[in-house]
């Protein structure tokens, strides 16, 4: 009796016992989930495109771009502040020259959505990085005479900032103070920031978009989070001050 219930153990275990491949369709799955929940809720990684951030963050043709973490559980629990360097989707207005990098294929394009949850593909919207310059409810501006970019009367700190100069200044409509044409004076609307590229001759950032319907001014919503280190390439490694 013994030896038949035995058996039936047995059996029943053999039963019971997944494939192999069962077990590990289960845990590819399971790790693209959190790997999702991770992208979309805790931070993820971006590249950078461009030459605006330099000298803080390396984007150019032939180069290799540094590769970012943006945080974005400071951004859901606090607002941008003043000398934060964040990444932003793009405001109405802002778009010119971005296209969709997504297939017309609706199969194609369904797959890449996925990708892009789980971090391997980019978001499909057009985001920027740029340095925060000043908040809601401040002034902004770079008049003739001003020694550099003003927030509230008082020069913003501008030793992070390209130098020399990618382009010269026209002189007619700014100045080398400015670091590139005048502009303002802006008073940022509250919740909403007022960004700028560290290099700041070749940037078209917040001065260059005050027709847009947001006056050149960024939502705090369109905030996606702050950038905190460089992850690649490796001779660049580190944090973003």
């Amino acid at each position: 009796m013994s030896d038949a219930n035995e058996s039936d153990t047995a059996g029943t275990t053999a039963k019971k016992k997944r494939p192999a491949w069962v077990e590990y369709l289960v845990t590819i799955v399971v790790a693209l989930l959190l790997l999702g929940l991770f992208n979309t809720f805790i931070g993820r990684l971006y590249q950078i495109p461009s030459e605006s951030m330099e000298p803080t963050l390396v984007g150019c043709e032939g180069c290799t771009g540094d590769r970012i973490f943006v945080d974005k559980i400071s951004e859901r629990f606090g607002e941008p502040e003043q000398g934060d360097v964040v990444v932003f989707a793009a405001p109405a207005g802002w778009e010119e020259g971005w296209t969709s990098t997504r297939s017309d294929n609706v199969v194609l394009r369904a797959g890449q959505n996925v990708l892009s949850s789980i971090g391997i593909l980019a978001p499909d919207e057009y985001t920027l990085v740029k340095r925060v310059i000043a908040t809601g409810g401040q002034t902004v501006q770079c008049k003739q005479g001003d020694p550099g970019i003003m927030v509230d009367g008082k020069k913003v700190d501008d030793s992070y900032t390209q130098k020399p100069m990618t382009y010269q200044v026209d002189p007619t409509t700014g100045s080398d103070a400015c670091q590139g044409r005048y502009f303002g004076p802006v008073t940022v609307p509250d919740d909403d920031v007022w960004v700028m590229g560290d290099n700041r001759t070749n940037s078209k950032d917040s001065r260059y978009h005050q027709d847009a319907p947001d006056g050149g001014s960024v939502p705090v919503d369109d905030v996606v989070g702050k950038v905190r280190f460089k992850v690649w390439p490796l001779n660049r490694i580190g944090g973003v001050s």
